[in-house]
Parts: structure tokens; C-alpha cells; sequence
């Protein structure tokens, strides 16, 4: 039987860690970009998310844009208690033939279900060329399974 629901009212997004503006072998390349500690206990507790990563970028042929990220959880407000739980780098994009533009938004599955009350997702943008390439990335978490209604 299928439902139909307002998926909207099912989930929350959450900004999950800054902006960054990448140039390669310069400013903001391989440079991690701190996550916000979000408070699982304040928005009902999701047992689920997407870690999702827009990014456009300007690349050479062949070359690429790689993001690490990673997922950290304790129960400290701080996180002074953290415990990394997943770090992992994926190749985001590839530089077209001739060289381009490439915009895309790279999807992590994130299990929260695990994790203690306070949860931070960090990324590190990183541009394979030494010189002209460029990226704009940003991070949200896109969260759900929690055990009411998110606010």
C-alpha cells in the first residue's frame, strides 16, 4: 500500500558546516572546514541522515575534486568527548573533455541511530590540479527516523 505524505513534515535540514571556496594548490585547497556540532536531543533525535554536498566546479580534463569527510559523536556539548565514527574521501567530480564547469551534489548516507546526543560532519575539499582550478562547496544534513515530528 502506498502513502502518501508530506515527506517536508518527515525531515529536517540542517546546515552541517561552512561554506568553503577552494582554489588548487592555493587558498581553501585540501583545508578542512569545520562542522557545527548539532544537538540530535533538539530536533527529536534522527536516526538517519544524508549528508548532502553542493559543489560547482571548474575543472581541467582528467582532473578532479575530492572531498573528505567525516562524522564525529559524544555526548559533551563541546565534543570534547568525540569519537570519529566515519572518515572517507570520494572523488566528487571529473573534468570534462577539453575541461569545464561540473556542478553536482555529492550524497553521503549518515546512520545517526549509533551516535550520542551531539553529532559535528566536517569536509575537506580538495582539487587534484596544481594551479587554475576552482570549487564552491557547502554541507547540509538532511535528517529523518526521528521519534516525533521535527520543529
Amino acid at each position: 500500500m502506498m502513502q502518501m505524505k508530506d515527506i517536508g513534515a518527515l525531515l529536517k535540514v540542517l546546515r552541517a558546516a561552512g561554506n568553503a571556496a577552494v582554489t588548487a594548490g592555493g587558498a581553501g585547497d585540501d583545508t578542512a572546514v569545520a562542522g557545527a556540532i548539532i544537538d540530535r536531543a533538539e530536533i527529536s533525535m534522527p536516526q538517519s541522515g544524508v549528508l548532502a554536498i553542493p559543489f560547482t566546479a571548474t575543472l581541467a580534463e582528467g582532473e578532479t575534486l575530492s572531498v573528505a569527510y567525516t562524522v564525529e559523536e559524544g555526548e559533551e556539548s563541546d565534543l570534547s568527548d568525540a569519537v570519529t565514527l566515519v572518515t572517507e574521501t570520494v572523488v566528487a567530480a571529473t573534468g570534462p573533455t577539453g575541461g569545464g564547469t561540473v556542478t553536482g551534489c555529492l550524497e553521503i548516507d549518515v546512520k545517526l541511530r549509533a551516535c550520542g546526543r551531539y553529532v559535528r560532519l566536517g569536509y575537506t575539499p580538495d582539487l587534484s590540479a596544481s594551479g587554475t582550478d576552482t570549487a564552491a562547496l557547502s554541507a547540509v544534513l538532511v535528517c529523518g527516523g526521528m521519534d516525533r515530528l521535527p520543529q
